[in-house]
């Protein structure tokens, strides 16, 4: 879906009277991410032991799947990153989906995924779609069938670019930003994905960020927005 086809291109305040970019700054994260969570990086995981997608290799910078649990998985902060300290938008989107795309189900618990996750988002709740996040992650069933075969996924990421329409939007009226300072940012990189017995595989991912990055603070994570790669 290309963005300059998408009707909410007009909430970040292209033409918009001042009134009006005050009222849309409530709504131009729900507007925008009406199909949130179309990349899913998690999605059809659970049968990838039996049919690896792009590579059969095992990469060199992956753990070993045959590492066992930690006993005290569950109790630690697991395998979720700390919130990147990046006052830049890109370079921020860019950790962001370093911190989506990878995961480790031999180290972490569904509830650490979630709550690591979380602490990546703005904490201005009016701008904060959690649940287009939240819902990338496996239901607990799912989650399980996951940690029976040691699942686990990196990362590393390509590029990171503001979509076309986006930069168009800001050239034709730069102050529309300051409402909320939100940003789109798509992102693309390799998700690696490896599980018990030495299963592995690869593929490329490609996301679209919505990020927050107010003058003088750290980025924050906002949302999910839908697929762009222009």
């Amino acid at each position: 879906m290309k963005l300059n086809r998408f009707p909410a291109l007009d909430r970040y305040g292209v033409s918009w009277s001042a009134n009006r970019r005050i009222l849309v700054a409530a709504l131009v994260i729900t507007v925008l991410l009406a199909v949130a969570g179309t990349v899913a990086w998690f999605t059809g995981r659970a049968d990838q032991h039996n049919t690896p997608r792009s590579s059969t290799a095992t990469s060199s910078a992956l753990a070993s799947p045959e590492t066992p649990k930690p006993d005290g998985k569950g109790t630690g902060p697991g395998s979720v990153p700390a919130p990147a300290q990046i006052a830049e938008p890109i370079a921020y989107a860019k950790a962001a989906a370093l911190m989506l795309w990878s995961y480790d189900t031999r180290t972490t618990s569904r509830d650490q995924q979630l709550a690591g996750m979380r602490k990546w988002m703005t904490e201005e709740t009016e701008y904060a779609d959690w649940a287009s996040v939240a819902g990338q992650v496996p239901d607990p069933l799912l989650w399980s069938r996951l940690e029976d075969q040691d699942q686990y996924a990196t990362s590393t990421v390509a590029e990171g670019h503001f979509p076309s329409a986006f930069k168009q939007a800001l050239a034709d009226d730069p102050s529309a930003i300051t409402e909320a300072y939100i940003y789109v940012v798509t992102v693309n990189g390799t998700q690696r994905i490896g599980w018990s017995k030495g299963g592995a595989g690869a593929e490329e991912r490609a996301v679209t960020l919505a990020v927050q990055c107010r003058p003088d603070h750290d980025c924050t994570l906002a949302a999910l927005a839908p697929t762009v790669t222009q």
